[in-house]
């Protein structure tokens, strides 16, 4: 728990795949942050997020590339799984050279070092994490809110024609395919390797299961039409009847025809805003 000032105790997450350059990074910082303890290190996506919320560091080191979960798709499970009241860890990046990928970061003022780390470029993001972290949590809080943000929605440079928009879902089920027109679907949800869509028709006729990832429906989606409220849910704007903020920043959604209720995490609370 950070119980005491990040200032006075700082703490890190180191996760990189590669154990060399995690140590690496680790001898530097402790060349250049000497107050800094390393506090865990991980191997790839998934444990940084386990250990991030276990032992709720100051800074997270993220590797992008990693096996299974990117060091993105690890930052937003942090932020979406923070508990309320601890405060939110600052996000360094670690990337190998992508003149693109440091185009985005410096545009979003993200913090990132390079891969192999030099002392100078760990040393000018160290100054800046220490400077924020001597800002008032609730600023620091939406600075980095904004800037993951910013990046996630940083769209890739295009490789290939842009798929086309998404007309009818075609879920299977056994030797019977079900036609389900976009326009009628409430909500994209990610259940384990599939994707639940539902509607707002009664029982089972209301949910169909799609292999097929969020990740790759989500570009075949209209983003005006269809909004990213968290990690794992896609929900149509038209279908909210009214969205309630909690003191955790998180954001309650109720919709037109269905008596569940969804949650927006804090990385996509700034969508609900009275005109």
């Amino acid at each position: 728990m950070n119980a005491t000032s990040p200032l006075s105790d700082p703490t890190a997450l180191i996760a990189e795949d590669e154990p060399l350059l995690a140590r690496g990074l680790q001898a530097e910082l402790a060349r250049v942050w000497p107050a800094l303890r390393i506090a865990g290190t991980a191997g790839d996506g998934e444990e940084a997020v386990r250990q991030a919320l276990a032992l709720q560091p100051t800074v997270c080191f993220l590797d992008i590339r990693m096996p299974g979960q990117s060091g993105l798709d690890a930052a937003r499970a942090i932020v979406e799984d923070w508990p309320a009241g601890p405060a939110l860890p600052l996000m360094v990046f670690v990337t190998a050279y992508d003149q693109y990928a440091l185009q985005a970061y410096d545009v979003q003022a993200v913090d990132y070092v390079v891969k192999p780390v030099t002392p100078d470029r760990l040393a000018a993001t160290v100054q800046r994490l220490q400077q924020r972290l001597q800002a008032p949590p609730a600023e620091a809080l939406q600075q980095t809110l904004g800037q993951l943000r910013a990046l996630l929605g940083t769209p890739a440079p295009p490789a290939t024609v842009p798929p086309p928009r998404l007309e009818v879902i075609q879920a299977q089920v056994g030797a019977v395919v079900h036609f389900v027109p976009v326009d009628d679907v409430l909500y994209f949800e990610a259940a384990d390797k599939y994707v639940r869509v539902v509607t707002a028709e009664p029982g089972p006729r209301g949910e169909h299961l799609i292999r097929l990832s969020l990740k790759e429906l989500m570009p075949q989606l209209d983003p005006q039409r269809f909004w990213q409220v968290h990690r794992g849910t896609v929900v149509q704007a038209r279908a909210i009847l009214s969205a309630r903020r909690e003191e955790s920043g998180k954001v309650l959604l109720t919709l037109r025809g269905r008596p569940e209720t969804l949650v927006a995490s804090r990385l996509y609370a700034h969508l609900f805003k009275g005109l």
